[in-house]
């Protein structure tokens, strides 16, 4: 039986996407997922008290975090979000 494995890396670390530069400017686009009561409550109080966050960041408000299905997070990485926050 044979085994087939992948050419270990320079740094001993196998990698299938290779490290390239941030360009200079650039902004990660970050999605949200904020209970009502909690987090999205927090956000809501910080544009009360005249607050700002990065224009980069979509809040996306539930019932409850806890009840967040996985493939939304997934799909949100499909659709080219850089990042996901979950805040309950």
């Amino acid at each position: 039986m044979t085994t087939v494995t992948e050419p270990a890396a320079e740094d001993g670390v196998s990698s299938i996407e290779k490290p390239h530069e941030t360009p200079p400017g650039w902004e990660p686009n970050v999605l949200a997922f904020a209970c009502h009561y909690c987090a999205f409550a927090a956000a809501d109080l910080a544009g009360v008290m005249r607050l700002s966050y990065p224009t980069n960041v979509k809040i996306i408000r539930l019932p409850c975090t806890g009840k967040l299905d996985h493939i939304h997070v997934l799909r949100a990485f499909e659709r080219g979000i850089d990042g996901v926050f979950v805040a309950g």
